[in-house]
């Protein structure tokens, strides 16, 4: 009775479906092996074992979202089925979907390194226009191909050891369709059960935010998740929906971004003109002068002219990027928007009434202009730059324009044209530009694949056991050469400079690669005249939402304008914060809290100042807690009803206002 059970539709279909279980176990291995540094240090006994319980509840979900066709004609309660082609095409069916299932899980370990999260179906918006993906991959193909490998050896599992029942087995009367009938109406409620994640009636189905209830960090959220179900769960979904935590003259009095009064005390800069640098993966570690406790002080960093800069500019000791794709930066810099949920680029409020600073400078006489390497099409810049009030864009195809360079030659094979001479030609293109003028320049060499141009490869090495280091100098260098020649143009000493990071990328050192160090940027602002004097304030907290008002403040603007950041000229430390999303979780830093949030309730609080690896979670022991989740629930429903009705100016906030 066991061998015919075992030898079963019924027997073959369990079988088969503990075996994907397996080999989707193995290749979430992988995944933490390939991000050792970023999840080893923290793993205990008891995490474990609740990631263990949450890896089994997600993958449950996506292994019967993906199986249910398979395991639907598997227990069909029709003998006609049971014939050999008909179970080898069954086979053919499970291997593969559940192959693609394993590729995504695997190709997700290095995607992951820049992310920080699982990825989800906007994966697909987000490189839409990219025509170097065959490329990347292939190159990705030769530099992990031990995931290839391992790939392979999940897959021939999958093949070798898949169960196909024994149709000897069978006497097709009526128990067969018993037996077949009854096996498929049990299946189908405990399938809902699995995909939903719970057998509680009237609770929600689990969605990516629910792995956070098994980890300790929401970046570990990821090794609880599987790409397949981050995939499947975000397909058609919303991805700003507006929460209810308090009546909206409540939130408007906890918090509001519409700055009705800008600070004008100042107006020794006003009608200068502005160069933002938005410097590829310019990790703040990469910066010695702003590491001065690392390795006990001997800590150099690889961005000797960026030190340089940092002796006599605005700093501050605690600045962080708003999200963790280039995709986040700009709307955070240019327009005081964060992330939340979703990159801004790839949702409908996309098409909003938005403002930035190039438009806000536009309509003050300013001449406005973008610079970026890639294609025009890039990343959705272009777009961006152009709804924001960017007068002209120069990309690739002016590049290639210009007889003065390279062309295609100066390509750096993956992304956009070498730092070096695009930085150059931005200064050739702003020669041309009446003043006073906004130029805004988004580097890209320090990126991924992590190469440099041939003539310093053997200058430029590796250091520090990670491949970024070479990237970064070379961005430096390229960076002096950039500051050298503007130095001697009328203009340079009529401008103010702004040195500011996309996001994060590799890192050495163990405090940045906590939920907070994953997005520590350094955020400069330069003078030439050194009237900006050098500022490391421990208790100031800065953000990328923060440059627009900043700049606005020095530039004398006195019109109302909406931002979700604050003029870090006039906040006061103690009111000073920062704001990011990860998979699922809202960190709110301010003092010398984080906080994190998921939606519901407060999960964590740390002192990061003293705790800077958060070792030691401090939920609900604070009487500051309550007062920072209730300015975080403000700032997220401000800005998801803001996303929803199109309320993203502030003559639109004057009018709801009055209504």
């Amino acid at each position: 009775m066991f061998k015919k059970l075992v030898h079963s539709n019924i027997g073959a279909a369990a079988l088969n479906l503990l075996l994907a279980y397996l080999v989707w176990m193995l290749s979430r291995v992988a995944f933490f092996a390939e991000n050792w540094s970023t999840f080893a240090p923290y793993m205990s006994w008891p995490l474990f074992k609740s990631m263990l319980h949450g890896s089994l509840v997600f993958d449950t979900s996506a292994l019967l979202y993906i199986n249910s066709l398979y395991l639907v004609l598997m227990l069909l309660p029709l003998h006609l089925k049971e014939r050999t082609g008909f179970h080898c095409g069954l086979k053919w069916l499970f291997v593969i979907t559940n192959a693609i299932g394993v590729a995504m899980n695997l190709m997700d370990s290095v995607y992951f390194q820049y992310t920080g999260r699982r990825s989800t179906v906007s994966v697909f918006t987000e490189f839409a226009n990219e025509g170097n993906i065959t490329s990347i991959l292939l190159t990705e193909f030769v530099n992990h191909w031990y995931l290839v490998l391992a790939f392979a050896v999940l897959v021939f599992l999958l093949w070798r050891c898949y169960t196909r029942p024994k149709l000897d087995v069978y006497r097709f009367g009526h128990h067969y369709y018993i037996s077949q009938l009854v096996a498929l109406l049990v299946m189908i409620p405990l399938a809902i059960v699995g995909i939903r994640g719970s057998v509680t009636a009237g609770t929600r189905p689990i969605t990516i935010s629910n792995a956070n209830q098994f980890v300790n960090r929401p970046v570990e959220a990821s090794v609880v998740l599987n790409t397949p179900f981050s995939m499947i769960r975000s397909i058609g979904k919303k991805a700003f929906v507006t929460p209810d935590y308090m009546p909206r003259e409540q939130m408007e009095s906890v918090y509001t971004p519409v700055h009705l009064h800008p600070v004008t005390d100042n107006l020794s800069h006003k009608g200068k003109n502005v160069v933002i640098l938005i410097v590829e993966s310019m990790d703040k570690e990469y910066i010695g002068s702003l590491n001065p406790s690392l390795d006990d002080g001997r800590y150099k960093g690889y961005m000797p002219f960026v030190d340089s800069l940092v002796a006599n500019s605005l700093t501050f000791e605690y600045s962080y990027a708003n999200g963790r794709v280039s995709m986040d930066a700009m709307p955070s810099i240019l327009s005081g928007l964060p992330m939340m949920v979703e990159p801004f680029f790839l949702t409908p409020a996309s098409l909003n009434d938005v403002d930035g600073i190039s438009s806000i400078l536009g309509r003050e006489g300013y001449s406005t202009a973008f610079f970026h390497g890639g294609h025009n099409i890039s990343m959705g810049f272009s777009a961006y730059a152009h709804s924001i009030g960017y007068q002209r864009y120069y990309g690739l195809d002016e590049y290639c324009q210009s007889p003065k360079y390279g062309g295609m030659d100066d390509w750096d094979g993956k992304w956009a044209i070498w730092d070096e001479p695009f930085l150059q030609f931005t200064l050739d293109n702003i020669e041309g530009i009446k003043q006073p003028f906004l130029a805004t320049v988004f580097t890209a060499s320090s990126h991924h694949p992590f190469n440099v141009p041939e003539q310093y490869r053997d200058s430029l090495r590796d250091e520090g056991g990670s491949p970024i280091h070479k990237c970064v100098r070379y961005t430096d260098l390229a960076l002096r050469r950039f500051f050298e020649r503007a130095s001697r143009e009328p203009w340079y000493k009529n401008t103010i400079f702004v040195l500011v990071a996309d996001h994060t990328n590799q890192s050495t050192h163990d405090v940045y690669k906590t939920d907070l160090g994953l997005y520590s940027i350094p955020i400069i602002f330069y003078t030439p005249e050194g009237t900006l004097t050098p500022l490391h304030e421990a208790s100031t907290i800065a953000q990328q939402t923060d440059i627009t008002p900043t700049l606005l403040h020095l530039l004398g603007y006195n019109k109302p304008y909406l931002a979700f950041g604050d003029d870090l000229l006039s906040v006061s430390p103690e009111q000073s914060w920062a704001f990011s999303y990860n998979a699922g979780v809202y960190q709110l830093v301010k003092g010398d809290l984080m906080l994190q949030f998921d939606g519901n309730r407060t999960t964590a609080v740390y002192r990061f100042k003293t705790d800077p690896l958060l070792k030691e979670n401090i939920v609900n022991r604070l009487p500051e807690q309550q007062q920072m989740e209730l300015l975080l629930k403000a700032i997220i429903q401000q800005y998801m009803s803001r996303m929803n009705e199109n309320r993203l100016l502030p003559t639109q906030t004057t009018s709801f206002k009055q209504q």
